[in-house]
């Protein structure tokens, strides 16, 4: 018979980790008595990340008495108390392998439903002083689930736990679990998952976007139930040797490059918004500069245009803008990033500032070349003529679609700028600028610029009522930082680790802009990225959920542990990936 042994509670508290501060109420304990559970969680109870744990679908967490014997058997130990495993209800019974999503159950005056299996983070893992435990928790089936709350009432320990009812499609926890986050899930069970109703909405967004990836025709690597659309817009590692064919001089210190092969073998067909990453050598006794370019021509497989502006005390612009001439050869990564325009017949809104038209020029291109019926709205600001590459090409593009307008903005007009003919309007770019121009907010809006110019924008877009999901951006430096639970100091600018430098391989982040030698001593790249504040993403730390999932620019990796599903071909897990030669990574 089915038991509730104990009823374990807690609230967040501060927890010193790894010399971090991490706020977390997964130390749970025994409490006698009678509890009253409500919609959200049970009197008494809270949930420290409200973000990754909590809600209606995650008011109960529960786990057996018959994993508690199982893990002190694995992991030789006898040192358990209740709640060990964070968990709001030890029972005795309810096997993660027994028990099916949407079963539901009386406890006390109480009745619940479960809704889906636990979403293991590294929480779980300082709670038991086992690091992996958030893999292994997935590798041995043995999760544990949530209970949502379909009736209030009291519990305590000793109530006996009665079924009511049976969930339909009959898929165990266990097999659910398996089916998002282990490699080989199958069709039929996917497409069974979805039709459980009880199944939380997170989960079966989850499931979706993976069943759908799953019947995609041709390479289906990496998860898109897990990673983000994002992160699996991949690219080979590696670089090749393309020569500068051309140099053109766009506007005051700003050059494109032509870059054909070298070897007249073809070239990777950008999507229209990607960058390359540039390995460069300005000075030939010193380490390789990387950079990132957006391409700005159309996509093509013959050639690739980048266009460079020339930063004050910019070691690659200058050497780029000042020094490569035709003839000369680069190291070019294939295109790789996210930005990209997607297919869509709603209208699309170009918008950028400065050198930060060059992805939205290769978009341009895209839609002129196939005429495209979409209304386009080309938005761009500069300083004045001097400063306002591409003019007569963009014009030229526009011309070439049938439901295309235009507005460019000067904010410092020279003398000799023509309003009506180089330009439209003087003065600052705003919202009311694009509401004005008849910018319809359903529009995809894609925006390029320096920071704050995508800071000011972006949160006008927002105040206007514009969906975020429509809002695409770009960002060449490092992304925002995703760390459950940590308490964040200040942000410093990366930098190499402190101490002696390791003796390994050298470990390049792109965006960060830094290289640093790989220390053995280390369990992950993650890790290493810490050492140098390089803002990072992360979750499991143990190669579960995907959420450190990015970029291989170039080099390999092992894992130590092994990832329990592969990455997408030309990623790679920063949590458990050590260096195996020089690398450099995305980030």
């Amino acid at each position: 018979m089915a038991r509730l042994l104990s009823v374990n509670l807690g609230l967040p508290r501060d927890v010193s980790w790894r010399g971090q501060t991490v706020h977390t109420s997964v130390w749970k304990e025994s409490v006698p008595g009678r509890h009253v559970v409500r919609r959200l969680n049970i009197a008494g109870d809270a949930q420290g990340d409200l973000a990754g744990h909590g809600g209606a679908q995650r008011a109960v967490l529960v786990y057996q008495m018959d994993s508690y014997r199982y893990w002190q058997r694995e992991l030789k130990r006898g040192d358990f108390t209740f709640g060990q495993f964070g968990e709001n209800f030890t029972v005795e019974g309810l096997a993660d392998d027994d028990v099916c999503v949407g079963d539901r159950y009386r406890i006390g005056s109480a009745l619940f439903e479960i809704s889906q299996p636990r979403v293991t983070c590294y929480r779980v893992g300082i709670r038991m002083n086992e690091p992996r435990m958030a893999a292994l928790l997935v590798s041995h089936h043995r999760p544990g689930f949530y209970f949502r709350v379909l009736a209030e009432g009291e519990v305590g320990a000793g109530d006996e736990i009665v079924q009511v009812a049976e969930g339909p499609e009959r898929l165990t926890v266990a097999a659910l679990d398996g089916l998002l986050y282990l490699p080989g899930p199958a069709l039929g069970e996917l497409e069974r998952a979805l039709r459980i109703p009880a199944l939380s909405a997170g989960w079966k967004t989850s499931i979706r976007a993976l069943l759908e990836h799953l019947k995609q025709p041709g390479a289906r690597t990496g998860n898109p139930g897990l990673a983000s659309p994002e992160q699996l817009v991949t690219a080979a590692p590696g670089f090749r040797r393309l020569q500068v064919t051309r140099v053109d001089s766009e506007a005051l210190g700003m050059v494109s490059l032509l870059l054909e092969s070298a070897d007249g073998a073809p070239l990777s067909v950008p999507l229209p918004g990607q960058f390359v990453v540039l390995r460069l050598r300005p000075d030939v006794a010193a380490p390789p500069v990387l950079r990132s370019y957006s391409l700005s021509g159309p996509p093509d497989a013959a050639r690739y245009r980048i266009t460079i502006k020339e930063e004050a005390h910019g070691r690659a612009s200058a050497y780029l803008c000042r020094q490569i001439r035709a003839g000369d050869v680069l190291e070019v990564s294939a295109p790789r990033g996210a930005f990209i325009l997607r297919r869509s017949v709603s209208p699309v809104v170009l918008l950028s500032a400065g050198v930060g038209v060059t992805p939205l020029m290769a978009m341009l291109h895209a839609l002129a070349a196939e005429a495209s019926p979409r209304p386009v709205w080309w938005i761009y600001t500069a300083r004045n003529r001097r400063h306002h590459p591409f003019a007569r090409e963009a014009r030229e593009l526009l011309a070439k679609l049938p439901q295309a307008r235009s507005h460019v903005q000067y904010s410092q007009p020279d003398a000799a700028d023509r309003q009506g003919a180089d330009y439209d309007a003087a003065g600052r770019l705003t919202i009311a600028t694009l509401q004005e121009s008849g910018v319809p907010m359903a529009s995809a809006f894609y925006l390029c610029g320096p920071p704050g110019f995508l800071a000011d924008l972006a949160a006008g877009l927002a105040r206007w009522g514009v969906d975020p999901q429509h809002v695409h951006t770009e960002i060449f430096g490092s992304g925002n930082a995703i760390m459950p639970g940590m308490k964040r100091g200040p942000r410093r600018p990366p930098h190499a680790p402190a101490g002696l430098p390791g003796q390994g391989p050298s470990v390049s982040f792109a965006r960060a802009g830094i290289t640093v030698s790989w220390d053995p001593k280390l369990h992950s790249l993650l890790e290493l990225a810490e050492a140098c504040d390089v803002p990072v993403r992360w979750s499991c730390r143990t190669g579960v959920c995907h959420m450190c999932e990015c970029g291989l620019v170039a080099g390999s990796v092992t894992y130590d542990p092994e990832p329990l599903a592969p990455p997408a071909e030309g990623n790679l897990l920063i949590c458990c990936a050590r260096a195996r030669s020089d690398l450099i990574i995305d980030m």
